[in-house]
């Protein structure tokens, strides 16, 4: 009996760990991108990226990232790679706009995840990193941390491999009826998932482009203070500061503390260069000088710009393309899905070998933006 057929375009973790589960499936999988799969333009890229359950009154997005951490240790026992740093997640819940933190305490009772609540005096104590101020409690996440990100997508490169799946470099467009073409020539295919991030957008105008924006995010990574390992993974967690908009993880393996204000920036995506904006690098440090005092005057030694497709509700994209029943569209507000990757991943295998079908939050019909209070993302 011949092997089903699939192409997979995009070699992002949306891509890449659905690729692997087809192939785990005994699909005979190519996986096509236009450069190597983990090139700095990708939304994948970056050295590492938290992995958290906190999604608000969202129990589905909760349970998903916790069976994501159990893949995610899966995978370092199956490659022999260090994917996953469990250093905890720290989310400062603002005086006043509280609604997503206290949902997230309600979702985590309900499911049974573990998880600490502190007020402002004992953060100071538990987290000397941080100063308090402004905040009306934490919610600690012990079993968070991060997730080693662009070394999980050249592990799953070589998985993907081993699994007998190859990889073609190439430039996928689509034709005036969103058909996904190779050189001018249609994808042939039992199944085309297509995972692009933030090129979906333009791939698709009609079915993807209305219900999405594309962002850049400016990420600075600081210098640890001399002779000090208070902001080492290994003494300091991952955390997330609505109130502030802003968001950071630990020094890890040398990278320096990763710390972003999130102010959504425009980006041409053939384009523009991968360069942080110089007014980020105050505004960054004005932060950093407010909540982190003791990296204050500390030097940035790297940055990153990166971009991400985020949809009105903030809910993933995974459906088929209404006139292409064998294009399966993969993707969308990739500001959360690389944690979820391998369990995307598997669902977006079993969506496109159509064992079973897709929850309405994912389906492409019209999105509508939800309150703070509603966002599974509380944004």
């Amino acid at each position: 009996m011949k092997k089903p057929q699939a192409i997979v375009v995009g070699g992002g973790i949306a891509g890449l760990m659905t690729a692997v589960s087809l192939a785990r499936r005994g699909v005979q999988v190519e996986l096509i991108d236009r450069w190597e799969p983990g090139h700095a333009r990708a939304t994948s890229s970056d050295y590492n990226r938290v992995i958290r359950a906190i999604h608000g009154k969202d129990h589905f997005y909760t349970r998903w990232a916790r069976e994501a951490r159990l893949r995610w240790l899966e995978l370092e026992q199956e490659t022999g790679q260090k994917l996953y740093y469990e250093c905890g997640a720290l989310i400062l819940a603002t005086e006043g706009h509280c609604a997503w933190e206290d949902n997230t305490c309600a979702t985590f009772d309900a499911l049974g995840v573990p998880y600490h609540t502190y007020r402002p005096d004992d953060v100071k104590t538990f987290f000397p990193q941080f100063d308090p101020k402004g905040i009306k409690y934490a919610i600690h996440e012990p079993e968070a941390g991060m997730i080693m990100a662009h070394r999980a997508l050249i592990t799953a490169v070589a998985l993907l491999k081993r699994l007998g799946g190859t990889i073609r470099r190439g430039h996928v467009t689509t034709d005036s009826a969103e058909r996904p073409c190779l050189d001018g020539k249609p994808l042939e295919a039992d199944l085309v998932v297509v995972a692009t991030g933030p090129w979906m957008a333009d791939m698709f105008p009609r079915t993807v482009k209305p219900i999405s924006v594309v962002a850049g995010v400016n990420v600075l990574y600081h210098s640890t203070p001399d002779g000090s390992e208070l902001f080492d993974q290994s003494r300091m967690p991952c955390w997330i500061d609505h109130g502030k908009g802003s968001f950071g993880l630990p020094s890890v393996e040398g990278s320096g503390v990763k710390a972003a204000v999130v102010i959504p920036d425009q980006i041409d995506l053939d384009n523009d260069e991968r360069l942080i904006r110089q007014k980020m690098i105050s505004r960054t440090r004005q932060y950093i000088d407010h909540r982190l005092p003791g990296l204050k005057g500390q030097r940035v030694v790297d940055s990153k710009f990166n971009q991400i497709i985020i949809t009105p509700d903030t809910h993933f994209i995974l459906d088929f393309h209404p006139e292409h029943k064998n294009v399966l569209l993969a993707g969308g507000c990739s500001g959360h899905l690389l944690k979820h990757g391998p369990v995307f991943g598997e669902f977006a295998a079993g969506v496109g070998l159509r064992d079973f079908g897709t929850p309405d939050r994912f389906k492409l019909g019209p999105r509508k933006k939800l309150s703070p209070n509603e966002s599974p993302s509380g944004r």
